[in-house]
């Protein structure tokens, strides 16, 4: 599918502290004109996202959220997994998670069944969320005892699938899985569960720091566990435009991975960090923002390249 005119613009063009009010409004104008004149393709077969990084603090969940709210208001039918014991992901989408929850807790290390645990965002219908609670901090204890510990994320998601077939409802078209930032048994558990790894990388310093464990991480999977899992998408966030350093990390890592980097790049943002406080994503805290409208454009961007790869 060709893009819009004007479609790759994103925060290289408009966050130059050098550049007029008036001109970055227009910008925004003509960003926001392209996105509601793109079609987002729906994927041939559900695709299974794992969003990954075991550095702290590069946006990672705010990611995972922003990206199936960016999906699920074109119409698509989103699943996010929250499998971070802090419970970021679900606190975002406005759904309940205190340890009275039946959660992912619950089907891992209970098998309770995917569809027990599931809540619909508030905000958007056809975005659904498996919650985590505190009960998950001792997951990756309990996990080691138990029978195929590695494989019980996917043979949920497989089970999930059937039973949604089962009753008529429609195929999902994503399922993101936000993880804890470590490589343990819950990592482990999306990376066999997921068939695409899509990692948020900070524009600052040491970005690519831990990016070489993780990727030897990502090959041990491939080797022993899951033979099709791929790292298809890279997404540079928190960039300053007022910065060279911002650009030059921007310009290393396309250069390490100039096939997974997204041309859409997120900017640092107030309305961004301020919307989970209102348990929203950006995407419906302040659709209008630039936040908003960096993500539904590299939302759109990953749902392209599945029609094109």
């Amino acid at each position: 599918m060709s893009k819009a005119k004007g479609s790759s613009s994103n925060v290289f063009d408009f966050n130059d502290s050098s550049s007029p009010l008036a001109s970055q409004l227009a910008n925004e104008h003509r960003r926001r004109e392209a996105i509601s004149e793109r079609e987002v393709p729906t994927p041939p077969k559900t695709r299974y996202l794992t969003i990954s990084n075991q550095k702290g603090g590069v946006g990672k969940t705010t990611t995972a959220v922003n990206l199936a709210a960016g999906l699920a208001k074109s119409g698509l039918n989103v699943l996010v997994i929250d499998i971070d014991p802090q419970g970021n992901a679900s606190t975002a989408l406005g759904i309940e998670h205190h340890s009275e929850v039946d959660s992912i807790y619950d089907v891992l290390i209970n098998d309770l069944p995917l569809a027990d645990v599931i809540a619909t965002c508030p905000e958007l219908p056809t975005l659904e969320v498996a919650p985590a609670t505190i009960h998950l901090a001792g997951a990756e204890i309990e996990l080691v005892s138990l029978v195929a510990r590695e494989q019980r994320l996917q043979r949920a998601l497989d089970d999930y699938a059937r039973t949604r077939q089962r009753k008529g409802l429609p195929r999902l078209d994503y399922v993101f899985i936000d993880c804890p930032p470590s490589l343990g048994l819950l990592t482990v558990n999306a990376f066999v569960a997921a068939r695409e790894v899509l990692i948020p990388i900070q524009c600052e310093y040491y970005a690519l720091e831990g990016l070489s464990q993780l990727l030897k991480n990502i090959e041990m999977i491939q080797k022993h566990l899951n033979s099709k899992l791929t790292v298809s998408t890279i997404l540079l966030t928190m960039y300053d435009g007022r910065t060279n350093l911002a650009a030059q990390v921007a310009n290393e890592v396309r250069e390490h991975f100039p096939e997974q980097v997204l041309g859409a790049v997120i900017p640092r943002s107030v309305r961004i960090s301020e919307a989970p406080s209102y348990q929203q994503t950006v995407i419906t805290y302040d659709p209008s923002s630039t936040g908003a409208l960096s993500y539904m454009e590299a939302a759109i961007e990953i749902a392209e390249r599945a029609v094109k790869s």
